[in-house]
């Protein structure tokens, strides 16, 4: 036997694929990512002698990450815990830093509150990128 479809078969199959998937899309929209739930994050133009800073919205307790870019002739980059400096980059200006402090390492600073910031010190504007994870944000 030879079955036959006809438009009104394949259409209504359709509809309903085009509607399963498009709750599949919800779902996924809606579900909290875990992995870097409270990580912080921003980016945008600084104008000469301009400085911003970022703080991490959670208390670390055993380990931070700190990361920035910048674009032009680049920018200063810090980071502090309690107000105190604990990393800042070489004198004159770079591209891109990281900083890490993790218990596991030794190279942890201590429980507090961490800022990363970045200064441009040059006569043009850079685009500036910043990033800061403690704890269990961190991406990996």
């Amino acid at each position: 036997m030879i079955r036959t479809t006809n438009r009104s078969f394949l259409a209504r199959h359709a509809g309903r694929a085009a509607f399963a998937a498009g709750i599949a899309g919800i779902a996924l929209a809606v579900t909290p990512h875990a992995a870097l739930a409270s990580a912080e994050g921003w980016g945008g133009t600084l104008r000469p002698g301009e400085q911003h800073c970022l703080t991490a919205s959670d208390i670390a307790t055993y380990q931070v990450r700190a990361d920035g870019q910048a674009t032009a002739s680049g920018a200063k980059f810090k980071v502090t815990r309690n107000g105190g400096l604990v990393y800042g980059t070489p004198t004159g200006t770079i591209a891109g830093f990281a900083y890490e402090g993790r218990t596991s390492l030794g190279t942890f600073a201590g429980s507090g509150s961490y800022t990363v910031c970045a200064t441009n010190n040059n006569a043009t504007k850079t685009l500036v990128n910043l990033h800061i994870f403690t704890d269990g944000d961190l991406p990996y």
